[in-house]
């Protein structure tokens, strides 16, 4: 990458960095430090709607059960960080033990518990995250259009009725009491005040991570995979594009991202709900794909921050989900590019009227 392109590539991420900064900076000037407690939750779903945005709006694969794959992942920590396994002393468990596979830690009526260890259960939470994008994928991923959000939905669907009939999972009443996830000496990924601001530079700084990949995968060998299967996938597979195998890929990429999301957002709430993976909520990431732009991740980011943040805050009160519904159909009806091509189109609009450079052909004076 040249000097030129690399500026231009970076400068997006430095103005995001100081407009993290600066909103940290101002809700403690203001003495407003829980707001960062919701914006650290934006963070993780605005990872959950980056990820969407990579198979909408460059693999033309529209999802409906990226809320399942939020829920699967934070409720695979959950289960594993609280239900107490039977003590031991075999020499295995002392292994697992050395190796951070189990943890020990104080339980409810005291004494200690032996548990899965908050990062095994991370892992844990990806791998079936991914086995399960991989099942539904295989299939699925053969239909095109309103088919596939079809068949994507109804796994949603059943992936919610099972976590609310289920005693394992707390039912209706989900689960608390999750362990926090702890990063070395200094961070641990919680909902204490304690580590309030730490946890907030780092679930913006998990977010920006996560955009910066899916920003290289595009320019990379599966991002123009996508982009052909997007624009013609009969041309894409006469040109010998493997067409199966890129879609399932970006969708298995994007169910480990909401994964990944929903762990880390129940280590930070300490427990999560079955609402979590409802219908309501997966139709949500879709609207806020649209309303960012179908193919820009940094239209995603903005918009999905921004509405989160409102809507965590209860400005849209019992109107919520309307809100949301209503954003989708204005969306498609008013401006299909969504926030990317209105930001595109000012762009465009301040190139078309800066004055122009005077050119030498220009002088009156040239013969």
């Amino acid at each position: 990458m040249t000097g030129p392109s690399c500026r231009q590539a970076l400068t997006p991420f430095f103005l995001a960095a100081l407009l993290i900064t600066g909103a940290q900076l101002a809700a403690t000037a203001a003495h407003r430090e829980f707001y960062l407690t919701q914006l650290i939750l934006c963070a993780y779903y605005a990872c959950v709607v980056l990820g969407l945005t990579f198979l909408v709006g460059y693999a033309g694969q529209i999802s409906l059960a990226h809320g399942a794959f939020f829920a699967i992942g934070g409720y695979a920590t959950a289960v594993l960080t609280t239900t107490p396994l039977r003590n031991s002393t075999e020499p295995w468990v002392a292994w697992l033990e050395r190796a951070h596979w189990l943890a020990r830690r104080p339980g409810l009526y005291g004494g200690e518990i032996l548990t899965v260890s908050p990062w095994a259960a991370f892992l844990a939470g990806l791998l079936v995250a991914c086995l399960a994008a991989v099942l539904i994928g295989l299939p699925a991923l053969r239909l095109r259009g309103h088919y596939l959000a079809m068949a994507t939905l109804g796994f949603g669907l059943i992936v919610y009725r099972l976590l609310l009939g289920s005693a394992f999972a707390g039912a209706a009443d989900g689960i608390t009491g999750v362990p926090p996830l702890r990063l070395g000496g200094w961070l641990e990924i919680s909902g204490r005040a304690s580590v309030r601001v730490r946890n907030y530079y780092f679930a913006w700084g998990f977010a920006l991570l996560t955009l910066a990949l899916l920003r290289n995968l595009l320019v990379s060998r599966i991002g123009l995979a996508l982009r052909a299967i997007h624009d013609n996938e009969s041309a894409a597979q006469a040109m010998g594009v493997p067409i199966g195998r890129v879609k399932l890929q970006a969708f298995v990429l994007s169910a480990a991202i909401a994964a990944a999301a929903g762990s880390l957002l129940t280590h930070t709430n300490g427990g999560l709900g079955p609402s979590e993976a409802s219908a309501m909520k997966s139709v949500r990431y879709v609207a806020l794909v649209a309303a960012g732009g179908m193919a820009s991740l940094w239209g995603a980011l903005a918009v999905s921050s921004i509405l989160n943040f409102f809507s965590l805050r209860g400005w849209f009160g019992t109107l919520d989900h309307a809100v949301f519904g209503a954003l989708l159909i204005a969306i498609v009806a008013f401006a299909p590019g969504g926030f990317g091509f209105i930001w595109r189109g000012v762009g465009l609009q301040r190139r078309l009227f800066r004055p122009r450079k005077k050119r030498l052909d220009d002088d009156p004076r040239n013969p």
